[in-house]
């Protein structure tokens, strides 16, 4: 794979130290496989624009295999992504793009929560599921595929394991917030609450949920809660990775991204709905962690344009919201 450059592209955050382990990841990902060459790029809150990275990967190259390191797909891989792969096809015509589908709610993934889950009963005193609600915590998009990405990550928990109630909350965008969940399973007689941030790395929303629980335990004193650390460093990470290299190396019908000149991205385009095309070198000041408003409309509107532009009846594979 002499020629061809894997970009793996991460989410970037305000917090540098997520940042810093994407880096590290990379590092990581490069000892296991060092005849690989592996460059990284960030949608945002980097220098190491998606623009940047693309330039640098096709540096000497004749194939580029755009890798995202994201768990949901929302508007940065639906849209972002796809746009700075065009771009980079008309700047480097001689060089092949291919873009990877994201890791996707999927089997390791289970197993990396299932395997948090079962960390954190055995520190709590009286480890019983039947009575310890599982709380899923992912960023949240008002892209409905996105979320429901994740509701079906919460069923699968509750169907491999003895927890009667798994409920879904969001840290920003849409409902329900952690409080809302954390009252509902109080109000259901769950007298302990393990919290699954939904996270690869290390951001500003990881701090801020490591907040929300430490209030939580003030508000309710009757109530165990025990919270969990994101994954991206687990095995299955990397496994998962190198099966997306494997199969745009093969051109496996997996490998193929519908995004990349989809109908939907076609009537955004023409509609004026582009996403963030993140070509500046400087990070642009906002954070898709919150509730922008201006992002939530963007959100709606390329939401809206996904259910104008598909009218036929199939999900496309296709975070928003940023770390």
């Amino acid at each position: 794979m002499t020629s061809t450059t894997i970009l793996l592209v991460g989410h970037g955050s305000r917090e540098k130290s997520g940042n810093d382990e994407i880096e590290r990841f990379a590092q990581l990902w490069r000892a296991r496989q060092p005849d690989w060459r592996i460059e990284i790029c960030f949608i945002e809150f980097s220098e190491i624009t998606m623009s940047e990275g693309l330039r640098r990967a096709a540096a000497g190259a004749s194939r580029v295999m755009v890798i995202p390191l994201i768990l949901n797909a929302a508007g940065h891989v639906k849209m972002d992504i796809p746009q700075a792969i065009d771009g980079a096809r008309l700047r480097f015509p001689n060089v092949q793009f291919l873009y990877a589908p994201h890791l996707t709610a999927c089997d390791p993934i289970l197993s990396i929560v299932k395997r948090r889950l079962k960390g954190a009963m055995e520190k709590l005193d009286m480890p019983d599921p039947t009575t310890t609600g599982v709380v899923i915590l992912g960023r949240g998009s008002s892209d409905r595929q996105a979320n429901g990405e994740m509701a079906k990550m919460a069923r699968w928990v509750m169907e491999e394991t003895d927890h009667e109630l798994v409920d879904l909350a969001f840290t920003g965008i849409t409902w329900p917030r952690l409080e809302k969940a954390v009252q509902r399973q109080t109000l259901l007689g769950m007298t302990q609450v393990v919290v699954l941030p939904y996270y690869l790395f290390n951001g500003t929303l990881v701090e801020r949920i490591t907040r929300q629980v430490e209030n939580l335990k003030t508000l309710y004193p009757t109530v165990r809660f025990a919270s969990t650390a994101y994954f991206g460093f687990e095995r299955e990470i990397f496994e998962l990775l190198e099966e997306r290299v494997k199969d745009l190396e093969r051109n496996a019908p997996a490998s193929r991204m519908p995004c990349d000149g989809c109908k939907y991205r076609e009537f955004a385009v023409e509609h004026g709905m582009g996403g963030h095309h993140h070509d500046d070198a400087m990070p642009h000041d906002h954070d898709h962690g919150h509730d922008h408003a201006a992002h939530t409309e963007h959100d709606h509107a390329v939401a809206q344009a996904h259910d104008h532009a598909h009218t036929h009846d199939h999900d496309h594979p296709h975070e928003h919201v940023h770390p």
